[in-house]
């Protein structure tokens, strides 16, 4: 390496491009990207490379698997239909809606010049175009009755609280409240891949998904287990309006939990709002905490559950960050309650 111009280090890189330093590394693996060495022999990313990976990260973002990237960056320009195809449908549907609701504006401005003031209500909903669906309930036990509201929900929420918290009977609730919504529960794990098997080659629709989703994860390091097909074919199910999924991390390795995340956040907008439990650091990222995601804090004292801002300093930041472990440790400690020796 002896260029003059600047090089990066895989972490300053990584973080240029919005990735992780794990992708770059898949990058690398699968010959989409050569970083170049330094004389101690470490990676190092120069202007080339960055900007080859920055290709890579962008057609990812169309949705194209890491097989379909290579394709377009030999020149097969026709790999790109699929992907071109479903984001002009994204883009129709997104311009369909702000088409409704500009012609609301232009009948109130109407309204407006002949003397009618608009109504508050009506107002209101323009304020709201574009927002998620919105819930209310009474809260079940542990808690006391109080009224629980979740409003402007968005693509990914993570409901989260140490053990004995009630986030699971909060999930059930929100299951039960949000209308057509499902709970995706641990008994996803019971029958084995044989059950698994079985139930997508009754839906060959469901099974393709599922295909296709797998085939992105394993590409992105996910181990193709069990649990993670039993996850995806929930995941991929047809007819729900949102999705309530139970420790959403069970049974999946650290990279498979990556992948996975990785997968969920590339989603296209207007998808169905998910709800993930969660107790693992890397689902729930705190520093990678996206504009459309939220997170719900169940306090251990049995407080009303509460939206927490994902940075430091918010109230409840810190009540989050001591639920989360990493996969390991979560692996290490499963089942294990923690309890206070008797006083001597």
């Amino acid at each position: 390496m002896t260029s003059s111009a600047p090089y990066l280090t895989p972490a300053e890189a990584a973080r240029r491009l919005g990735v992780s330093i794990k992708a770059l590394r898949l990058y690398e693996q699968r010959g989409l990207v050569s970083p170049v060495r330094t004389g101690s022999g470490w990676r190092a990313y120069g202007p080339a490379e960055v900007a080859r990976a920055g290709e890579i990260v962008a057609l990812r973002a169309l949705g194209l698997s890491l097989a379909q990237v290579a394709q377009v960056l030999d020149g097969d320009a026709q790999a790109l239909a699929p992907a071109l195809a479903a984001h002009q449908a994204t883009l129709e549907d997104r311009l369909h809606h702000l088409a409704g609701t500009l012609d609301r504006v232009r009948t109130l401005r109407a309204d407006l010049a002949r003397g009618a003031a608009p109504a508050a209500a009506d107002l209101a909903r323009l304020l709201e175009a574009g927002s998620g669906p919105d819930v209310a309930f009474d809260l079940p036990w542990p808690w006391g009755g109080e009224r629980f509201e979740l409003r402007d929900i968005p693509a990914l929420t993570y409901i989260i609280g140490p053990l004995g918290s009630g986030k699971t009977r909060l999930a059930h609730r929100l299951a039960e409240s949000l209308p057509g919504a499902a709970f995706l529960g641990l008994d996803r794990l019971a029958d084995g891949a044989a059950a698994d098997q079985a139930h997508l080659a009754a839906d060959p629709a469901l099974h393709a998904r599922v295909d296709g989703a797998l085939a992105w994860l394993v590409e992105d390091g996910a181990t193709r287990s069990p649990a993670l097909v039993a996850l995806v074919a929930g995941l991929e199910a047809s007819g729900p309006t949102a999705l309530v999924v139970d420790m959403v991390e069970q049974g999946l390795d650290q990279a498979s939990q990556e992948a996975l995340i990785a997968h969920l956040r590339a989603r296209p907008p207007g998808t169905r709002p998910l709800f993930l439990l969660t107790r693992s650091s890397a689902i729930l990222d705190l520093g990678a905490v996206g504009a459309d995601e939220a997170i719900i804090l169940c306090p251990a004292n049995h407080s009303p559950p509460s939206r927490v801002a994902p940075y430091l300093g918010a109230p409840g930041h810190e009540a989050v960050a001591t639920c989360l472990a990493s996969p390991e440790v979560r692996a290490r400690t499963e089942g294990v309650v923690a309890m206070r020796p008797p006083a001597a």
